[in-house]
């Protein structure tokens, strides 16, 4: 486990917290609400409706906080010389195109 001091962090201002936040909140509603309905023997089609409004809900709050990692940490980063920030942004596209 690396020490304390040597872990990335990125400051959110409150807002930038609230906002994805509600985003996260809004997606454990949605998957509770799937649950309820494989629970309750719901039509394959509509639970499956449901899990694609979900997917397209996780992938608004990835856009919202890939651009916020690019405009800030990636910028920050490439600034102060550090190129290993582009390998690392290559990466987790790559992650979420799959």
């Amino acid at each position: 486990m690396p020490c304390e001091h040597c872990v990335k962090k990125t400051e959110r201002s409150d807002e930038e917290k609230k906002r994805l936040i509600n985003r996260l909140s809004r997606l454990e509603g949605q998957i509770r609400g799937i649950r309820a309905m494989v629970e309750n023997d719901a039509y394959c089609v509509d639970i499956l409706t449901q899990s694609a409004a979900a997917r397209s809900a996780f992938g608004a709050f990835n856009r919202e906080l890939l651009r916020r990692h690019i405009e800030g940490c990636v910028v920050r980063d490439i600034k102060a010389g550090d190129g290993e920030v582009v390998d690392e942004l290559m990466d987790i596209i790559g992650k979420m195109m799959k």
